[in-house]
């Protein structure tokens, strides 16, 4: 199994006697999963299994799922709202007593919106409604399995931009490893000459410079965070090359990786490990927006 994105656009069209219609569904990221639905009116019997649908697909993503209707003209019939029209006869009869103005036409209050509704008439009877709902359902489910080979196909392409950035983080930690080798030589010659200068003429404690070195090579000591660097890295390229839903796991190591990073930095008493700290720092940053797009 493929690493899996949780980018990804699908649709799927449908037909049921008259009927037509169109599923388009989105996909971005996300921290679960998050379906939304966009379905006409009178069609809110479909929701519940539309969002079964998704959860045996889906393990993370905001998905956006839209149903566009379209029909023929013998599919639709004509209703009034008689409610809404008993409500525009009240007001406009208070209106012409008020003003004096000509009452108002038939025609008129039907073309208020609200009064002379637009309906679906296939679906009217349970049986036939029934039959509808499952035909549309079966179109989102084909939507969704386009939309779990879009997401394939991208989280294939993460999962390359991945592998690449871990190992750009493991070539700098094992860079980082040799110029760390070097530093408590660095240290001693810089203290020593620092001394010399402050000193000059004068001679110095050797046992008290030894002490100075020990100390300053201790607190610069970035082996630890080396190793921890190194392992994140082979832990990071094995759920890589798992292909399991290790979205919220890279996301973690990610921030491991950079509070290591950051230590190496502050620990740093020379110009090129810091450069790489931060060179460190830039591959990390690339890694973690990358596996937040990890389902």
């Amino acid at each position: 199994m493929a690493l899996v994105s949780m980018t990804g656009f699908a649709d799927a069209q449908g037909a049921f006697d008259t009927l037509r219609w169109r599923w388009e569904v989105r996909s971005v990221n996300g921290r679960g999963l998050d379906l939304r639905l966009r379905i006409p009116p009178g069609m809110d019997g479909i929701e519940a299994a539309a969002r079964v649908l998704a959860a045996d697909r889906f393990r993370r993503g905001n998905i956006q799922a839209v149903l566009n209707i379209e029909s023929s003209e013998g599919a639709r019939g004509l209703r009034i709202d008689t409610a809404a029209l008993a409500q525009a006869v009240k007001l406009a009869t208070q209106i012409a007593a008020e003003t004096g103005l000509a009452p108002a036409r038939v025609d008129g209050l039907l073309a208020l919106k609200g009064v002379l509704v637009q309906e679906e008439t296939l679906g009217a009877e349970a049986p036939a409604r029934a039959a509808r709902d499952a035909a549309i359902l079966e179109t989102l489910s084909l939507a969704f399995e386009a939309l779990t080979r879009a997401r394939a196909m991208e989280g294939a392409k993460l999962a390359a931009v991945l592998l690449r950035a871990a190992e750009e983080i493991g070539r700098l930690t094992e860079d980082a490893r040799r110029l760390a080798a070097s530093q408590p030589a660095a240290l001693r010659d810089k203290l020593r000459a620092q001394l010399r200068d402050l000193f000059e003429g004068v001679s110095a404690d050797e046992e008290r410079i030894a002490q100075e070195i020990a100390l300053l090579a201790l607190r610069a000591d970035i082996r630890e965070e080396l190793d921890r660097l190194h392992a994140h890295v082979q832990e990071a390229q094995r759920l890589i090359a798992s292909g399991e839903a290790v979205g919220r796991k890279l996301d973690f190591l990610s921030q491991e990786l950079n509070r290591e990073a950051n230590t190496l930095c502050s620990k740093s008493t020379d110009i090129p490990l810091t450069r790489l700290g931060l060179a460190m720092k830039a591959a990390i940053d690339r890694f973690r927006e990358q596996a937040q797009n990890v389902e």
